[in-house]
């Protein structure tokens, strides 16, 4: 089993990058946020415990949102491999994930989508401007690469190695190219398609 950890800054392209990876390897990309709204929507367990406390204005413990990322890798559907998008977003989350990966037998091929910060501010101003997104007004964007630099880019230095730098910038079909690169199963798997 073949776990891809998708790290990257907000605006990196990471979400676009996972889907389009996800589809041509034929592996589920699994969102964080739309996993714990399935699971909540599905009234699980974890999901009850996640709506309330959401509900009462509070974060999601890493305990309750790493239970349900657990229960999503374990389906059936994830049995040859997954690509993980937004999670893990902390060092504890990263230590906490590869323990489950490691009891799956699943192997982690990490990938960093690297883009300049002047670069993420602009792809951000045109992305509002044509999918009129709430989260990517000037103050949500700086908010959320703030808790990206101080939370999320430490990641890098805990994967060390074992993460692979791809640059982000150029096309679509580019960054998919360097994607493929840095990860030696996909590029097997997508030549025997």
């Amino acid at each position: 089993m073949n776990a891809v950890i998708l790290l990257g800054a907000p605006g990196s392209g990471k979400g676009t990058q996972a889907a389009r990876l996800a589809e041509s390897l034929g592996m589920p990309h699994i969102s964080t946020g739309a996993i714990l709204r399935q699971a909540v929507t599905d009234g699980t367990e974890l999901g009850v415990a996640a709506r309330d406390i959401m509900a009462a204005g509070r974060l999601v413990s890493d305990e309750i949102v790493l239970g349900i990322v657990e229960a999503r890798v374990s389906a059936h559907d994830c049995r040859r491999g997954f690509i993980l998008d937004g999670y893990p977003r902390n060092r504890a989350q990263a230590r906490a994930l590869g323990e489950v990966l490691s009891r799956l037998g699943a192997t982690e091929w990490i990938a960093n989508i690297a883009v300049p910060a002047e670069e993420l501010a602009a792809r951000v101003r045109g992305r509002r401007g044509t999918d009129g997104r709430q989260d990517d007004s000037e103050e949500a964007f700086r908010r959320r690469l703030e808790v990206y630099e101080s939370e999320s880019l430490p990641l890098l230095d805990y994967y060390g190695d074992r993460a692979s730098n791809v640059s982000g910038l150029g096309s679509r079909d580019e960054v998919f190219g360097r994607l493929c690169a840095a990860l030696p199963f996909a590029t097997a798997q997508l030549v025997t398609q």
